[in-house]
C-alpha cells in the first residue's frame, strides 16, 4: 500500500501550475504568429485599373478615367 503525503500533492499541485503557465505562454506565441505571419495581404490583391469584365463590355480601345499620377 503506498502512502501519500503533502510533499506528492504540492509537487502534483505545482506542476499543474506550470502547465497551465506553459499552456498560456504556448498559446500566446501561437497566436502572435498567427497574426503576424497572416499570408492574406490585401495591398497585393489591390486592384488597378479596369479589369476583364469591363474591357468586355466596352472594350479594349474604350477610353477611362485616371486619377493624376496613375500613369
Amino acid at each position: 500500500m503506498a502512502t501519500i503525503t503533502s510533499d506528492s500533492i504540492s509537487h502534483a499541485a505545482s506542476r499543474k501550475r506550470e502547465s497551465r503557465a506553459f499552456a498560456g505562454l504556448k498559446s500566446f506565441w501561437r497566436d502572435f504568429f498567427v497574426r503576424t505571419f497572416h499570408p492574406y495581404r490585401p495591398e497585393l490583391h489591390y486592384m488597378r485599373g479596369p479589369g476583364p469584365a469591363w474591357r468586355a463590355k466596352y472594350g479594349d480601345g474604350a477610353a477611362f478615367r485616371l486619377k493624376s499620377g496613375d500613369v
